[in-house]
């Protein structure tokens, strides 16, 4: 590598750690300690993998399967801390390292997982799986070892795998520059607010704008910045049309302005590439490819589920447009509605029908608050306990810490929670880990980790939360459980190590606690007088919740249709991404209202990397599931029944990826979910209200 080398013996990365449970030593970590670790980390690992490829011996599955859940534990541990950096902390020294890394990583793994005598090792293995004597939890992992290996190429002739390589590397080096694009439009992008733009905004709306300002080095002013925390509730309140529309042009041209940040040559590339890989692989397209290693399957069967919501989505956001351009009529506009005035007019007329604003219960949903309700709730389904700690080193005095106890005081995890919006943040929110739970030769708790986006509150003040941002709250703590609660032995199934189309249930089917009144009526006090939630506003808001329902649906499946549209058609029909987009939404009828919830240039989840590339339905597909679910604690007719949150531990949130999904599922239900149970949570089974 190209930056020069620290001694080892001062790189903190490449020493034992002697803080609280080996946590990161932040403080003592340099941009220029990676790479050196990096290095390192990597020759480690390719010794290791030599040495299993090369063993004399007869293969078995200590000697190559356990071996190879062995390897990469430097790498792991330099990677984790990295990748962490990279998404919630960075600077411009630690996004330029980003690109040599990602280089560096698709080069170091390519030949391992094209290794064909490995592979032979592993298939001879999965040959005779079911004479070797192996538990539920060891032929899990042998399966989805030999899936990896035969998915990434090992099988192929050398030709091939030397494209494939090409390939790889070309993707990982796209995928850098994609997340780097969108970061660099997000962070040279915000419009102050003059005392005249604030009509409709909100004290503390104002005051978190005035706190992002401060970030920014910008003192006594206040800004709407592009983090959808900020725009959001812009939107929604902003009495001024003309600044609604200069916000929203703003968030969905992100990576789409024809500067250096542009994502659409990088786009029509990514797609090209994908597409030769899964025609060197044999299948007909990326989707195919895709699914194949999914609980969906296939592109046929993603397509009919987003379909089957579609419809009635679509159905009930034309209602909603009608009575929204009704209501702009009634107060004497003389417009048609647009994009930028949907979520104005439709908290509008969310007050006149359900007599509802956000505004309202926004004072209750106090950050601290909700992360003690979190925290509660796993306590009554779980046992566990959180503690928080101020002795753990973390990468921006604003993160947080709790140790995490199961029900006999013992250390289970620690969780780590970062909330805050600035501008050295990817916008959305996520969870990810520093290290990962396994068993394999010692007992190991994992370092789990919550990033949100959020607005601080200004001049010390509370930061407060929308309904939206209180339910993300949930949801990103539902993975966080996912990883804390892991009781697996190998760490390649650790945590959320599932389909993307499975990893997703655990978050959503967590959001429905947030909703119910036993939690909030305990939990959203008023952060000035800390008076709990009124009941009537209580009731109001349980009432609104299915509210724009069709709108927020038809937001999200006209993406994931978009999605699956770019990697099952020819890369040729896409080599003009807006004209693309504009064809397709065509194609469904998207209202012109109505934008998608990530155009394309912006669309980190399908091309920042491949994770969920073809597979942004996996949200909806696990909302059949959570909403399916959570039914089964409001059959037993206690939301913290213990019997069914025994099941919910034992075969969701432990298990990892150490059993089929749907077998998994099946063990805590009963019986397969029942698809309708998505629609009913959505309000989308009763007919469409037209004005």
């Amino acid at each position: 590598m190209s930056e020069t080398s620290a001694p080892a013996e001062a790189n903190p990365l490449l020493k034992a750690w002697h803080t609280p449970f080996e946590t990161p030593p932040f403080a003592e970590i340099l941009p220029e300690h990676f790479l050196p670790a990096f290095e390192q980390a990597f020759a480690d690992h390719s010794a290791e993998v030599a040495a299993i490829t090369h063993d004399p011996t007869q293969p078995d599955f200590d000697n190559t399967i356990t071996a190879m859940e062995r390897s990469g534990r430097l790498l792991s541990k330099v990677a984790a801390v990295f990748y962490d950096l990279v998404s919630a902390h960075s600077n411009p020294q630690i996004l330029e390292i980003d690109k040599e890394v990602s280089l560096r990583m698709a080069r170091h793994w390519n030949p391992i997982m094209m290794n064909a005598v490995l592979f032979g090792r592993i298939a001879m293995l999965h040959e005779k799986r079911a004479k070797l004597g192996l538990t539920g939890e060891q032929l899990r992992l042998l399966e989805r070892t030999y899936t990896r290996f035969h998915r990434a190429g090992a099988g192929l002739d050398e030709a091939a795998k030397v494209r494939m390589a090409e390939i790889n590397e070309r993707l990982a080096h796209l995928g850098t520059s994609f997340s780097h694009h969108l970061l660099g439009d997000e962070q040279d992008w915000f419009m102050e607010l003059g005392e005249a733009d604030r009509a409709g905004l909100s004290d503390t709306f104002v005051a978190a704008a005035k706190a992002a300002a401060e970030e920014r080095g910008m003192a006594g002013k206040a800004i709407v910045t592009l983090s959808r925390s900020s725009v959001e509730p812009f939107l929604q309140s902003s009495e001024s049309r003309d600044l609604r529309e200069k916000v929203y042009k703003a968030f969905t041209a992100r990576g789409d302005n024809g500067n250096s940040n542009d994502n659409n040559e990088t786009i029509v590339e990514i797609l090209k590439l994908r597409e030769e890989r899964a025609g060197i692989l044999g299948y007909p397209t990326y989707a195919a490819y895709r699914l194949e290693d999914s609980m969906a399957k296939t592109p046929e069967a993603v397509r009919g589920l987003l379909e089957r919501v579609w419809k009635p989505a679509r159905a009930r956001a034309l209602a909603d447009r009608d009575a929204l351009q009704a209501l702009i009529a009634e107060e004497g506009g003389n417009f048609s509605l647009a994009p930028w005035d949907w979520r104005h007019y439709a908290e509008k007329l969310r007050q006149r029908r359900a007599n509802f604003d956000d505004s309202a219960i926004k004072p209750y949903l106090v950050l601290d608050h909700m992360i003690e309700a979190a925290f509660d709730c796993a306590t009554r389904l779980f046992g566990i306990t959180f503690e928080e700690r101020k002795d753990i080193p973390v990468w921006h005095p604003d993160v947080r810490v709790w140790e995490v106890k199961d029900r006999a005081g013992q250390h289970k995890a620690l969780f780590y929670g970062d909330y805050f919006a600035r501008p050295s943040k990817r916008s959305g929110a996520w969870m990810t880990s520093l290290r990962d739970q396994e068993r394999l030769d010692a007992e190991v708790a994992p370092l789990v980790i919550n990033v949100c986006n959020f607005a601080k509150g200004a001049d010390g003040a509370p930061s407060l939360l929308s309904p939206d941002d209180a339910r993300t709250l949930f949801h990103e703590f539902g993975h966080g459980l996912h990883g804390m609660l892991s009781d697996v032995t190998y760490p390649s199934l650790s945590g959320t190590s599932v389909f993307t189309d499975f990893v997703e249930l655990p978050s959503q089917l967590y959001e429905h606690w947030q909703e119910r009144p036993e939690v909030l009526q305990r939990f959203a006090r008023h952060y000035q007088t800390g008076e709990p939630l009124p009941d009537d506003l209580l009731k109001r808001f349980l009432a609104a919740r299915k509210f724009n329902q069709g709108f927020a649906t038809v937001e999200f499946v006209s993406s994931a249709l978009v999605d699956l549209e770019f990697h099952t058609q020819p890369a040729a029909a896409c080599g003009d991404v807006r004209a693309f987009e504009r064809r397709e939404l065509e194609k469904i009828g998207m209202p012109a209202e109505i934008s998608l919830r990530h155009r394309p240039t912006q669309f980190g989840h399908i091309f920042s990397g491949d994770h969920y590339a073809s597979g942004y339905y996996s949200y909806m597909w696990s909302e059949v599931m959570d909403a399916d679910a959570f039914g089964a604690f409001e059959e037993a007719g206690d939301i913290f029944d213990p019997a069914t949150a025994k099941r919910l531990h034992d075969d969701i949130y432990s298990s990892g990826g150490s059993r089929d999904p749907e077998e998994a599922y099946i063990a805590f239900r009963g019986r397969e979910p029942e698809p309708d149970a998505l629609l009913r949570r959505r309000g989308l089974l009763e007919t469409p209200e037209v004005a």
